[in-house]
């Protein structure tokens, strides 16, 4: 297991297109639901008990080798939105492509075969993990960091927001984002015996009514 590997693929400038995409943040700044790092912070600890957890359940589990065919449909049923749905996806795309130049693998190419147009992120997320020769908790731990920080950063843009007090709401979320992590690994490495319907489905029904609510503007600043 290597910890650089991890460093790499948690790396926010890593090229897999996280960078376009604020997770919600920027339908919720213009819906004055975050106007400051307080509902920030508010904010960021929502999506990481909901859609953070899937997505690292989901990670984690297509890290332990679970197919990741069961685990796009599991995703599928898990995104209400259509907008979501969409976004998950053509983030996956571009994972992968990312994923199979820095660390090549069969794996990934069969994902890339199976689902041309990109399958759900956290499970590209998973694999890649895997190809990096990562366990499961590191892509647990890779996902849910994503869920809140892709918000943290897109506020700074959107707000002007100090980049101390975005990076402060991610440290007060750490012990969180740990237990979130923990728990989406027990649920991942119950798949093998009671497969995907043992992953959490907690849902966010603002987020995905937001998603779509975003999708429809002619003008935005993030994708998603």
């Amino acid at each position: 297991m290597s910890r650089a590997a991890l460093l790499v693929l948690a790396d926010g400038r890593f090229p897999a297109g996280g960078h376009a995409h604020s997770g919600g943040a920027e339908e919720a700044v213009k819906a004055g639901r975050i106007t400051g790092a307080g509902d920030l912070e508010d904010f960021c600890r929502g999506r990481l008990h909901t859609a953070g957890l899937v997505a690292a359940s989901l990670a984690a589990a297509a890290a332990l080798g679970v197919p990741p065919t069961d685990l796009d449909t599991a995703a599928d049923a898990r995104t209400a939105s259509p907008a979501l749905r969409a976004a998950a996806r053509r983030l996956g795309r571009q994972l992968t492509r990312a994923a199979r130049a820095v660390w090549p693998s069969d794996e990934l190419d069969a994902l890339a075969r199976e689902f041309p147009k990109g399958a759900h992120q956290p499970v590209v997320l998973g694999l890649t993990a895997r190809a990096a020769g990562l366990g499961p908790a590191d892509a647990a731990h890779c996902a849910a960091y994503e869920s809140v920080s892709g918000p943290a950063t897109a506020t700074v843009r959107l707000l002007g927001l100090d980049p101390f007090d975005a990076t402060r709401v991610l440290a007060r979320l750490a012990p969180e984002l740990d237990r979130v992590a923990d728990a989406a690994v027990e649920a991942a490495a119950r798949v093998r015996h009671d497969g995907c319907g043992a992953l959490p489905a907690a849902g966010a029904p603002l987020l995905e009514i937001g998603g779509e609510v975003h999708a429809a503007w002619a003008v935005r600043l993030f994708a998603s």
